[in-house]
């Protein structure tokens, strides 16, 4: 039995990477997916054609989610075409990398516009079209929320913002039966790692217990244990995904 027949689910930032694991998850399981891309409309619209030639529901949705405007028309144009959102999975995000003294405010803005104000604005967009039955939100963090590292620490901050707005929303949004949660993964190979020299690569998953990097799948499958009726009564969660690492 599929764990989400006849429910819908918005992933963010879903045209490659951790997202898109997270997409074809949620669809491997039964549920409806709005593949949310910002430039990657190619990537978003091959992802949808897959889940759709396996037999199951999906479609491409472009949007900026920095902007009020577009992710309130992004959930709505959700909620119409599938009947309603029942899960939401925040992971779009970007990462810009600067040593102390060499970072700048439009960077800043940028990342906490990305990471962080997307975050609010897709959950107070989303929520609406939730049902009275209540509800799933999984947002995606980082381990350097925790453990930030050198040249990371703009975005490092930005993901631990994430996880205060995971926290503090769990609670205000609990009475309505919906449940909030954040992912942190560790070093995970993606294309936003991919440029990363091999290296250092290979010193991480030295320093890693189970001597790896995640794949997007290691993430992807916690995000549906959290969608599930098994994280019912887990909230305000973050869950570190990064194989011991820190």
């Amino acid at each position: 039995m599929s764990f989400f027949s006849g429910k819908t689910a918005l992933v963010t930032g879903a045209s490659g990477g951790i997202g898109a694991a997270i997409a074809r998850a949620l669809a491997a399981q039964g549920a409806a997916v709005a593949v949310h891309y910002r430039g990657g409309m190619e990537k978003a619209e091959a992802l949808a054609g897959e889940i759709t030639g396996d037999g199951r529901q999906a479609e491409a949705f472009g949007a900026d989610l920095s902007s009020p405007a577009e992710a309130t028309q992004l959930a709505a144009s959700v909620a119409a075409r599938f009947g309603g959102i029942d899960i939401l999975v925040n992971n779009a995000g970007i990462i810009e990398t600067s040593t102390f003294g060499a970072i700048d405010p439009a960077s800043f803005g940028r990342q906490f516009n990305a990471n962080v104000l997307s975050v609010l604005l897709m959950m107070q967009a989303a929520v609406p079209h939730f049902p009275a039955s209540g509800g799933r939100i999984i947002n995606i963090s980082s381990s350097l929320a925790m453990a930030p590292q050198e040249s990371t620490v703009v975005y490092s901050a930005s993901k631990a913002a994430v996880n205060t707005l995971t926290q503090g929303f769990a609670r205000e949004l609990g009475r309505h039966h919906i449940t909030v949660n954040a992912i942190a993964p560790g070093a995970t190979e993606t294309p936003m790692t991919s440029g990363i020299p091999q290296e250092i690569k290979d010193r991480i998953a030295s320093s890693t217990p189970l001597g790896r990097w995640a794949r997007p799948e290691d993430i992807a499958d916690v995000a549906v244990f959290l969608a599930s009726d098994a994280a019912r009564f887990i909230t305000g969660r973050v869950i570190t995904v990064d194989g011991g690492l820190i």
